[in-house]
């Protein structure tokens, strides 16, 4: 649904906190719906201030770039990753590495956008801002990962800590590539649409991240 509350309003200048903590979050907001329709690579300044009624040159009071309004989303993304995952752990009993692996591609599958993001951390947004902000992104990501990795050490997963490392790695690493498979511009469409083989893989991002990572799980519990 589009972000729609407030947009009466946005074109006044926000000059309480609370009014300009509302605008950040409008912009988020809309950037998340452009990324959900489009992908984070056809994301744009000018998309995410029309969709919320502010003129462009208004979005650097809150953020200095496009990069940095998404990395913001990709650290919250962090945070969702483990809330979700550390719940999910919370709940499972007996992870043998199938079951381990379904539950990681589960959660990352209910997070499309930060699935997305992953590819564009590295290829351009934490290194296209300033180093407080890099900092900054790095600390909330590093923290949310150390948390997971206790969390999977500390489950029934025959995974010690180096082993959950290992473990977290492959599945960052898979869920970013696999994601981007998933997503095939029009052009791929009409290409698997003509050949289907070559679309097996490429369309089924959960069946093939849990397959990926069950490897990934079984070589890390030997590891350990």
């Amino acid at each position: 649904m589009r972000y729609r509350a407030g947009v009466s309003q946005a074109r006044q200048r926000a000059r309480s906190p609370q009014d300009k903590e509302l605008r950040k979050t409008a912009l988020l907001a809309a950037a998340r719906e452009l990324a959900a329709e489009r992908g984070v690579r056809e994301v744009t300044l000018t998309a995410v201030t029309a969709r919320v009624g502010l003129h462009p040159s208004a979005l650097r009071r809150y953020f200095e770039s496009r990069e940095e309004l998404l990395l913001e989303l990709a650290e919250q993304g962090w945070a969702d990753w483990r809330d979700r995952l550390l719940s999910d752990l919370d709940d499972a009993t007996e992870l043998t590495p199938e079951a381990l692996a379904s539950v990681v591609s589960g959660s990352l599958e209910q997070l499309p956008l930060f699935c997305d993001l992953l590819t564009h951390v590295v290829l351009s947004l934490e290194g296209a801002v300033r180093l407080e902000r890099a900092r900054r992104y790095k600390l909330a990501a590093t923290e949310a990962y150390d948390a997971m990795v206790e969390a999977l050490a500390g489950a029934d997963t025959g995974l010690d800590r180096d082993g959950a490392r290992t473990f977290l790695a492959g599945a960052m690493s898979c869920a970013a590539y696999q994601f981007q498979l998933s997503r095939p511009s029009d052009t791929l469409r009409e290409l698997y649409a003509q050949e289907p083989r070559w679309a097996h893989d490429a369309l089924r991002f959960r069946e093939q991240l849990t397959t990926l990572l069950t490897a990934v799980a079984r070589g890390a519990r030997r590891t350990a």
